[in-house]
């Protein structure tokens, strides 16, 4: 389980620094070509989740941060015995939690990895979910045919 705390915790770090970073560096709108047509930093304030969807529901996402970090502590005994699923629960919560503390003391989301062929633009704690859940999801369907497997 303190893998998963030392995950969350880097996750959390990593995703504040950058964010702190743009907002100190750039102004909003402005745009950085790393790779030209491919890759710039962006910075978006983002009251909403992917696309915009939902813009401007700040209690909505708080509430829905806060039902996800309960949702993995109270889950985190069980994921202990899997170091997989400990750096998937860590990503997660970290990831989560750093949106969260953007939502609750800036009103908004700091957003600025932009993929030019990727349209939403994101941050690091919105990479920390999706690798995450996608661990969770490589976990789970690798459990499932582990059970097959002995069933057979």
């Amino acid at each position: 389980m303190k893998k998963m705390y030392i995950f969350a915790a880097l996750a959390l770090l990593l995703d504040q620094a950058s964010k702190y970073a743009v907002r100190a560096g750039m102004h909003v709108s402005q745009s950085i070509p790393l790779i030209p047509r491919v890759l710039h930093l962006t910075y978006v304030r983002n009251t909403g989740a992917a696309f915009g969807i939902l813009a401007g529901k700040r209690l909505f996402f708080i509430i829905a941060s806060l039902m996800v970090v309960a949702v993995l502590l109270i889950y985190s005994r069980e994921v202990k015995g899997s170091p997989r699923l400990q750096v998937a629960f860590g990503l997660m919560l970290g990831g989560a939690v750093g949106n969260l503390v953007d939502r609750i003391l800036l009103r908004w989301v700091t957003d600025f990895i932009d993929f030019k062929i990727f349209p939403p633009i994101f941050n690091l704690a919105d990479s920390a979910l999706v690798v995450g859940v996608g661990l969770f999801a490589l976990d789970m369907v690798l459990e499932w045919k582990r059970e097959r497997q002995s069933a057979a």
